[in-house]
């Protein structure tokens, strides 16, 4: 494990491309490997078990590639809890920021929204995490199981996913939120949908910045940051063509490598 040792990603589908995205503008420099987990996303109504059987196939994948970190880009695995992920691997693991700082600090009337997969609003870990810096903040949690699937298979355009999207925001809307996090990395695909639906009063949070900056952060503190070139390698398990196209509306994929990968039989 070197400077010039990657930095593997991981995400249940293509949401954590959008983390991608954020990695790659915090540290260009980088190579990265990105593993999204196509043929079996969603996670998000899985049993817990089942998902930490997945997450540990895709780490010990990564472990043969020679990562020197591995940042989990999907909220629904970062809810297994960071310590039963990490185990005895030799490098950090950094998991998705909970963004409850920056709520507290961005919210006005302390009516704070977050939309998310099932697992994770179930876990409550984010309405915790709010509750324990400010008591007297409201958190309203709003599960969103239509999005992932729309998302995943590209239905931008369609009437189900505009009505879904008003579904959800108007939960929201009904309890005078002023702030939300997309606690979900496929939801920044839909972001303007969402923030047409919410309206401009109502600020939109992506905790992916803060989760890139955390990475940066732990890499300068083991002296493995690289000064570049950097690269980017995206492997998914299934539906590569359309991996590239998702890609595509978050960043420049000229350069990047498309691999299809198997994890177990």
């Amino acid at each position: 494990m070197n400077k010039k040792s990657p930095i593997g990603v991981i995400d249940s589908g293509v949401g954590g491309l959008t983390v991608l995205k954020c990695l790659l503008q915090h540290l260009p420099n980088e190579n990265f490997l990105y593993l999204g987990d196509t043929l079996r996303a969603p996670y998000g109504s899985r049993p817990r078990e089942e998902i930490q059987s997945f997450v540990d196939e895709m780490i010990d994948w990564l472990v043969g590639q020679g990562v020197k970190q591995v940042v989990v880009a999907c909220n629904t695995i970062t809810m297994l809890g960071l310590e039963n992920i990490k185990k005895d691997y030799h490098f950090d693991i950094v998991g998705m920021s909970k963004g409850e700082h920056l709520l507290l600090k961005t919210t006005q009337n302390k009516k704070i929204g977050v939309i998310a997969t099932e697992f994770t609003i179930k876990s409550e870990a984010h309405k915790k995490a709010v509750l324990d810096v400010d008591p007297s903040a409201e958190v309203i949690g709003v599960p969103c199981p239509k999005f992932v699937p729309l998302i995943e298979g590209e239905q931008f355009s369609s009437q189900e996913l505009k009505d879904a999207v008003d579904e959800y925001a108007a939960v929201l809307k009904e309890h005078d939120v002023d702030t939300v996090i997309m606690s979900c990395t496929h939801f920044p695909f839909v972001r303007s949908l969402l923030q047409a639906s919410l309206g401009e009063s109502v600020t939109l949070i992506d905790p992916a910045d803060e989760t890139s900056e955390l990475a940066k952060m732990h890499l300068e503190g083991v002296g493995l940051l690289n000064d570049g070139p950097g690269s980017v390698t995206i492997c998914c398990t299934t539906g590569l063509e359309r991996v590239q196209r998702l890609a595509a509306r978050e960043f420049n994929i000229e350069k990047c490598v498309f691999k299809v990968v198997k994890l177990a039989d």
